[in-house]
């Protein structure tokens, strides 16, 4: 097979780019910056549209609310923070992590956001109240990913970590619900089918498996 040329490059930053991802409408994408900022590019265009910092030290991760009015970045500093896309304004600053955050996702109704921490932990954000509603003590090592159940019942939130194992937590209550154990090494990755009816888990012992999700 041959190779295909970009259609698009990022411009040369002078610090590593950690995380992509693609606004919901389409037009645009995002990119976490190590040099502490984050970055909107116009697809159209090939432009720098939006240059945002605020954080202390590298961004690592982002994720967009599924109306696309706001993003939510976390940072090394251990703190993560919600953006208004319409003004550019931190709306909300999401304090209580111990380490960085490497991970984040909305739900559903985008009221709640969940992050996961290099501190093995994953915390639970209410947008509409402005604090931390949960702290899930998830796993004994980094949680590398975390994942709203995005299907019409959404039931759970699926986090993965470097202790080899996936978890899922129920929505309602965030308890435990079921421990996903068949990786020899650590996990990178985990992923929700859109009708919620599949689990993907990927990892260092270069696998990916996949898992039903009915438990």
């Amino acid at each position: 097979m041959e190779s295909s040329q970009p259609l698009m490059a990022l411009p040369n930053l002078e610090s590593r780019v950690s995380r992509v991802a693609f606004h919901p409408m389409g037009l645009h994408l995002a990119a976490c910056v190590y040099d502490n900022s984050w970055r909107m590019f116009d697809l159209e265009s090939q432009e720098e549209i939006l240059h945002q910092e605020g954080h202390s030290k590298a961004v690592h991760c982002i994720g967009f609310q599924n109306d696309g009015a706001l993003a939510c970045t976390g940072g090394m500093d251990s703190f993560g923070r919600v953006w208004d896309l319409r003004t550019g304004q931190c709306i909300m600053f999401l304090e209580g992590h111990l380490k960085g955050i490497v991970s984040v996702d909305w739900s559903l109704d985008g009221y709640h956001i969940i992050t996961g921490s290099t501190d093995n932990s994953c915390r639970v954000w209410d947008l509409r109240r402005r604090n931390k509603e949960y702290t899930i003590p998830a796993h004994n090592n980094v949680v590398s990913n975390v994942v709203f159940d995005k299907s019409p019942r959404s039931e759970y939130v699926l986090t993965s970590s470097f202790d080899c194992t996936a978890k899922l937590w129920a929505t309602k209550t965030w308890q435990h619900m079921a421990t996903l154990k068949g990786h020899d090494a650590r996990l990178m990755g985990c992923d929700i089918a859109p009708d919620g009816s599949l689990i993907a888990t990927c990892s260092y012992d270069r696998s990916f498996k996949l898992w039903a999700s009915k438990f």
